[in-house]
């Protein structure tokens, strides 16, 4: 008999299908607030969130654009006090995984009062003397998130921040950091990169993938992730044929919508992921692109070990018959993605250190084939070197 618990984030609502200006006049009715911060990234201050910012009126009392890739902890400290200085009653983040993670911990730094990047040590994710439990902090201002890319961010109660003294992704949880409410907006979708708005869906492909084929069964999630990584395989290629089409950027948005709440069942993801989190927060590899070169791998590196459900991933795209591997890396590389080590900068010298640095991941351990030391993790980085 399966046993488990799936657990829901703490939202209330998600809004797809209508602008994001109107839908955003509406929750600020409803919460009763009349001073939102956007919060976002300085590739989007110009462009769209200045178009949010006009379109919004006296209700925006500004935006904050200092956030980056990988949120630092600076950026977070930074967004904080500027919220605090315009007396803002609601963040709304508006771009990628970098922006909403970066806000999703800025809510922990009003609660709380911090004030200096170092003080958001004790409140890491994990247990030790020198923590605070943060599920004792009060809420106080939330968030929304109008997200322009397929990260998926939007749907967790945690976030990644890099300590940039430690060169490291470190996270950060409470129930209440998930977004109040996400507006899925596929016109926000339209100046995001192409190569941003498809490598993020590669990630999103990879949330789907890794919960698939995870040796723990969880029903409903299962469901989730299957029909996230149909929609994700048909989206992205439509989108890709066709970038101005709303309807397929809408799918994608589904697709990732749904692989994401997936991960509610609590199984983990396995090595993709881990490697990407050392890639991205140690080496500055963008956050989609380490899914592109590093899941074809895993799944080539997994071979062997839950064949069934690697054909499972095959069919969902689109491509039984084909190894999993193959079809991922025919997907990635059809939508002008990267596809090995190589071709993002890293060389086989830092193999050793990755996989090192990767052991102290929890993804490791949520493999489907057992990873037992470093040697493994590099095993699978020859395979992507390229």
């Amino acid at each position: 008999m399966l046993s488990g618990t799936h657990r829901f984030p703490r939202q209330d609502e998600v809004v797809y299908g209508r602008p994001a200006v109107e839908v955003l006049k509406e929750l600020a009715a409803s919460y009763g607030v009349r001073r939102l911060l956007i919060t976002t990234t300085a590739s989007l201050a110009d462009g769209v969130a200045a178009q949010t910012a006009a379109d919004l009126g006296d209700l925006c009392v500004g935006v904050f654009s200092g956030i980056s890739a990988h949120s630092p902890r600076e950026a977070v400290i930074a967004g904080a006090a500027e919220a605090r200085r315009l007396e803002a009653d609601l963040l709304v983040a508006v771009g990628g995984g970098s922006a909403i993670d970066a806000t999703k911990v800025m809510q922990i730094c009003l609660w709380a009062g911090l004030t200096k990047p170092e003080e958001l040590d004790a409140y890491r994710a994990g247990q030790g003397p020198d923590r605070v439990r943060v599920a004792d902090l009060a809420a106080g201002v939330r968030m929304v998130a109008v997200p322009t890319t397929l990260s998926a961010a939007e749907f967790t109660p945690f976030a990644g921040v890099t300590d940039t003294g430690k060169h490291a992704k470190e996270g950060f949880g409470h129930a209440l950091l998930a977004p109040r409410a996400v507006i899925l907006d596929p016109a926000m979708t339209l100046a995001t990169p192409p190569q941003l708005f498809f490598s993020t869906g590669l990630k999103a492909v990879d949330h789907a993938v890794e919960q698939l084929c995870n040796p723990i069964r969880t029903p409903y999630a299962d469901a989730l992730a299957e029909d996230g990584l149909r929609r994700l395989a048909r989206g992205l290629a439509a989108a890709n044929a066709r970038p101005a089409d709303l309807d397929a950027r809408q799918e994608c948005q589904f697709g990732m919508w749904l692989a994401m709440s997936g991960a509610g069942a609590g199984r983990g993801l396995g090595a993709s992921h881990a490697i990407g989190h050392t890639l991205g927060g140690s080496y500055g590899v963008p956050h989609g692109i380490t899914s592109c070169v590093m899941l074809w791998a895993v799944l080539k590196w997994n071979e062997g070990v839950g064949a069934d459900r690697q054909a499972l991933v095959s069919e969902l795209m689109g491509a039984k018959g084909t190894p999993a591997s193959q079809a991922v890396k025919q997907l990635a590389a059809g939508l002008g993605l990267p596809t090995d080590l190589a071709s993002v900068g890293i060389r086989p010298d830092q193999f050793q250190a990755i996989a090192e640095h990767t052991m102290h991941d929890a993804g490791v351990r949520a493999n489907p084939r057992p990873i037992t030391g470093p040697r493994d993790i590099v095993e699978i980085l020859e395979i992507a070197r390229g």
